[in-house]
């Protein structure tokens, strides 16, 4: 990774973070990295430097759970997984139903997609009631938690894609 150019960085890295390849820009500026963890750490930091309109295009790049790009198949590779790998893809009506509203009052209350990190949960039902308690947060509580989320998630992509 270190011994690749910025533009060969960016096509490599740059989809690590949903739809927002700026991150991987501006985190080859810190190479070289000793690590797949300081390499993560690294873009960490550029989403925690970033000003709050950039953080909030981050979290709402992300795809809702069980939402409008799982029904029309436009989900990334990776996020297919993760979703698939609960079950998220292959819902019943009333599962889809429930989870229509879950994210329609979530987004209408803070603005952007609820964001969990799949691979922490084991069951659907352990996801459903993680975003019904996280939905009575405030919204500056709830960005936090979208970008801690979004931490676990790249962190597991880098991982699969470097070994």
């Amino acid at each position: 990774m270190n011994a690749l150019g910025e533009r060969e960085f960016v096509a490599r890295f740059g989809g690590v973070f949903e739809h927002s390849p700026w991150v991987a820009e501006r985190a080859w500026k810190s190479k070289p990295f000793r690590s797949i963890q300081s390499l993560h750490q690294a873009m960490m930091q550029v989403v925690a430097q970033a000003n709050r309109e950039e953080q909030l295009a981050l979290v709402r790049a992300h795809p809702e759970l069980a939402g409008a790009e799982a029904k029309q198949g436009t989900l990334t590779v990776d996020s297919s997984s993760e979703q698939g790998r609960l079950g998220f893809t292959r819902l019943d009506r009333n599962e889809l139903e429930k989870m229509a509203e879950l994210n329609r009052s979530y987004r209408e209350k803070h603005g952007f997609p609820c964001i969990v990190a799949l691979r922490l949960h084991a069951t659907r039902e352990t996801v459903i009631a993680e975003m019904e308690r996280r939905a009575a947060n405030d919204s500056d509580t709830e960005l936090k938690n979208a970008l801690e989320q979004i931490g676990h998630i790249t962190r597991a992509r880098l991982a699969k894609m470097i070994g």
